[in-house]
C-alpha cells in the first residue's frame, strides 16, 4: 500500500509518500487466523504533527486470563491497514509489542487493534527497518593478540576474550552494530568502548556489507555509505563514561564483558552489554548497558543499570572538532529534553561533509556541562542505580538529509520537545 506521511525537510514540513510494505498479498488476514482481539489507544499530547513514533504495548498490559495473548500469532491493525510490529521477548527495558507509527497528527488519538490466536504459531514477515548484529571470525588462531585467518560468522552473543584489543581483526568492524533506515552505529567491543557512526546513503539495511572487503574499507565511501566519524580517544557520539578528575573516562578497565543481540527485528533492535568490574574513580561497578533503535529514527536510546558503589555521575558527550561549534541547552522538565550538539564539516570523508551529532537527556538528570581536551561532556545523575539518554547523528549525504546547521537546530529542538512529551498508550481489554 502507498501511505502519506509528513516529513521534516529543508526546515519545513512537507508531504512525502512512503511505500509501506505492511503485508503482502500472501499475508491477507482472516478472522479465523486471529479470532481474539483487544484495542489500544495511542495519543499524541503535542499540538503538532510528529513522525516515526515508537509505540510499546507493555508485556504486563497484555491479556493473560482465559484466551491469553500469544506472542507467536498476532497482528496489529489501524482500521484495515496492518502495521508492521514485533514482539520483544528478550529486551531488558521494552518487553512487549513494539510498532512504529510513521505519522501522528496534532493532538491525535489513534485506535489500534491487536488481533491474536491464543494457540499455535503464525508470525508475519515485514520489511526490515532496523538491524542489530555481531560477527566474529572462526577457523583461525590468536597470535600476539591478533586473530590470523578464519572467516566471519554472525553470532548472538560473545564473552569478550582476554586477547581482544583494538585492531585484533577478530570482530567485523570491531564490535556490535545497529542501524535504522536512517543511520548506522557501532561500538568498539574492546578497551575503547566508544560509539562510532556509519552514514547511510540508502534506507536499506547495510551493516551486513561492512567490514568484508579489506576489513576496514568502510573508512572510504562505499555505495551504501561509510564510517563518517572521527573517534580516537574521545567520546565519539554518546559513548558511556564517568567524569573524573577533569576527564571523561570510558569503560576501559573491566574484569569481563559480555555482549548479546537481544532484539533484531523489523521495527526495533537492541543490544545488551554487561560490563563486570568497571574500575573507575576508585570504584568497581557492574554496568548493564542497552542500546536500542527503531524504524524511521536516527536516535539511539541508551538505558543503563548500575550495581555496586556510588557513582558520582554518568557522563557522555561528543568529539571536539574545530570545524563544528557546540550548542547546549539544559532543557526544561515537561517541556523539552536537554541537549548538546555540534554541526559542521567534521566527517572522515575527503573533503569532509557536514554532519550533526547530538546527545539528549532528561533535564531532571542533569548535573552540569563539562569538557576535557578531547570531548564535550554532559554529566548526569543516576537515579536508583539507573540512567538513560539518547544520541544521534545526521549526515548530509543521507537520502533527503539535513544539509544546514539551521535545519539541524530545528530537528534537535523538535526532537527534544517530543522526548519530553511521549505518546500515551492505553490498553482496553
Amino acid at each position: 500500500m502507498i501511505k502519506k506521511y509528513l516529513t521534516w525537510k529543508n526546515g519545513a514540513l512537507g508531504v512525502a509518500l512512503l511505500l509501506n510494505v505492511a503485508c503482502s498479498s500472501s499475508q491477507k488476514v482472516t478472522s479465523s487466523e486471529f479470532p481474539q482481539s483487544f484495542t489500544v489507544q495511542v495519543s499524541n499530547p503535542l499540538n503538532r504533527e510528529r513522525e516515526s513514533v515508537l509505540v510499546v504495548i507493555k508485556e504486563e498490559d497484555l491479556p493473560k486470563k482465559g484466551a491469553g495473548f500469544n506472542r507467536n500469532a498476532f497482528i496489529v491493525t489501524d482500521g484495515s491497514t496492518e502495521i508492521p510490529s514485533q514482539y520483544n521477548g528478550k529486551d531488558a527495558h521494552n518487553k512487549g509489542i513494539a510498532l512504529v507509527l510513521d505519522q501522528m497528527g496534532a493532538g491525535e488519538t489513534r485506535k489500534l487493534t491487536v488481533s491474536y490466536n491464543p494457540e499455535g504459531k503464525n508470525q508475519r514477515t515485514y520489511t526490515k527497518r532496523t538491524q542489530a548484529e555481531l560477527s566474529k571470525k572462526v577457523g583461525g588462531r590468536w597470535e600476539n593478540r591478533k586473530y590470523i585467518g578464519g572467516d566471519f560468522q554472525n553470532i548472538d552473543s560473545l564473552r569478550v576474550p582476554s586477547e581482544l584489543t583494538d585492531h585484533s581483526y577478530y570482530l567485523r568492524y570491531e564490535g556490535p552494530g545497529w542501524e535504522s533506515d536512517k543511520v548506522g552505529y557501532r561500538f568498539y567491543l574492546d578497551w575503547r568502548n566508544a560509539v562510532d557512526v556509519f552514514g547511510k546513503k540508502t534506507p536499506e539495511m547495510v551493516l551486513q556489507k561492512a567490514g568484508l572487503d579489506g576489513y576496514d574499507s568502510y573508512h572510504n565511501q562505499q555505495p551504501w555509505g561509510m564510517d563518517v566519524l572521527k573517534v580516537g580517544k574521545a567520546l565519539g557520539v554518546g559513548t558511556l563514561a564517568m567524569y573524573d578528575n577533569g576527564k571523561a573516562v570510558r569503560v576501559e578497565k573491566t574484569d569481563s564483558t559480555y555482549s548479546k543481540i537481544t532484539q533484531n527485528g523489523p521495527v526495533y533492535s537492541s543490544i545488551l552489554t554487561d560490563y563486570y568490574g568497571w574500575q573507575v574513580a576508585g570504584q568497581k561497578l557492574n554496568v548493564h548497558s542497552q542500546l536500542s533503535i527503531h524504524g524511521g529514527t536516527r536516535m539511539t536510546h541508551h538505558q543503563i543499570r548500575l550495581e555496586g558503589g556510588q557513582p558520582q555521575n554518568i557522563a557522555t558527550g561528543l568529539i571536539k572538532d574545530k570545524a563544528a561549534k557546540l550548542v547546549s541547552d539544559k532543557g526544561e522538565a515537561g517541556k523539552r529534553y536537554g541537549y548538546m550538539y555540534t554541526y559542521g564539516k567534521q566527517t572522515l570523508n575527503s573533503p569532509p561533509d557536514n554532519i550533526g551529532i547530538a546527545v539528549l537527556f532528561n533535564p531532571q538528570d542533569f548535573i552540569t556541562f563539562s569538557d576535557d581536551p578531547l570531548s564535550h561532556v554532559v554529566q548526569l545523575k543516576p537515579s536508583n542505580g539507573q540512567a538513560q539518554y539518547y544520541f544521534l547523528a545526521a549526515w548530509e549525504l543521507e537520502p533527503d538529509g539535513i544539509k544546514t546547521e539551521e535545519q539541524f537546530r530545528q530537528y534537535i529542538t523538535r526532537t527534544a520537545e517530543e522526548l519530553a512529551n511521549p505518546v500515551k498508550v492505553k490498553v482496553s481489554k
